[in-house]
């Protein structure tokens, strides 16, 4: 039986950080002269490099047992394929977008327009969602100056920042999803045992970075209240300290609340509080 074999984007952003994420989790490889293909050596997985938008077809054929990709790619490809994990990175949303003056308000108002976009097939089962019956420029390339070449009335494009859209003078009319970077994998994937133990290590990559490692000292009689600010995963570990009156907690919090939380721990009594970065975790 021939090893796991793990699709990943060979260039672009999505690649660094789908490399970085397998590394994180143990699976070890070096690509080589831009070869297609690297071997992990922990574990029998093979990593293949593919253009990011084939690799929801290329697992859905079988050609790859997993792949790296992003949501917006599987749900415009329209393939059999099961997501195992969302990675927590690669956020964006896909939105309609339009002149900053433009009439367009809602999505009924496109009904006899035309709209440029790089996911068609989305696009059109939006637009026939609202009844709005447009002419769809399909495109490969970036959208953002068609409406200011008189290609489109409005795009279909995915946004993170907004950034770019204030630079062409563009606003949301409409947001059709929210996307992110996930793991997919061939729903009838031979090596289903060695597929489960490769998401259980992406997951504990996942769900350490959304923690950081709380630790502080606390007067012991202030510890009931301490406990309704930092609860934990499941529970608090609390140690004595030579001060019989004083004690020592770790735990685990949500890393966009630290900054909150430590504030109301400041406020309660507590001194000496610390955050550590998490590596990885199992839960």
């Amino acid at each position: 039986m021939r090893n796991l074999r793990i699709g990943v984007p060979s260039k672009g952003r999505l690649s660094e950080l789908a490399s970085d994420l397998l590394k994180q989790a143990g699976l070890s490889f070096r690509r080589q002269n831009r070869s297609l293909f690297a071997r992990v050596r922990e574990i029998p997985v093979d990593i293949t490099f593919l253009r990011t938008d084939d690799i929801p077809v290329l697992c859905a054929e079988g050609a790859i047992d997993m792949g790296i990709t992003g949501s917006d790619l599987v749900t415009e490809s329209e393939v059999d394929v099961e997501t195992r994990l969302h990675l927590g990175v690669g956020k964006c949303r896909l939105a309609v977008c339009v002149p900053e003056d433009s009439d367009l308000n809602k999505a009924s108002d496109l009904d006899g327009t035309r709209v440029a976009s790089t996911f068609p097939r989305t696009t059109e089962r939006y637009l026939a969602e609202h009844d709005a019956k447009a002419h769809l420029v399909k495109l490969s390339g970036s959208v953002e100056i068609m409406i200011a070449l008189g290609v489109a009335d409005a795009i279909v494009d995915l946004v993170e920042t907004g950034s770019t859209l204030a630079a062409n003078r563009l606003r949301i009319l409409d947001e059709i999803g929210n996307y992110e970077t996930v793991l997919i994998q061939n729903s009838s994937c031979a090596q289903a045992e060695l597929a489960d133990r490769v998401v259980r290590r992406l997951e504990g990559v996942v769900i350490a970075r959304s923690y950081s490692l709380l630790e502080y000292n606390l007067p012991r009689e202030r510890l009931a209240e301490a406990e309704l600010i930092t609860p934990g995963f499941n529970s608090p570990t609390v140690n004595p300290l030579e001060d019989q009156d004083w004690c020592a907690v770790r735990v685990m919090v949500l890393h966009k609340d630290v900054i909150r939380v430590m504030e109301e721990l400041e406020a309660l009594g507590a001194s000496a509080i610390l955050e550590t970065k998490i590596g990885n975790c199992r839960l």
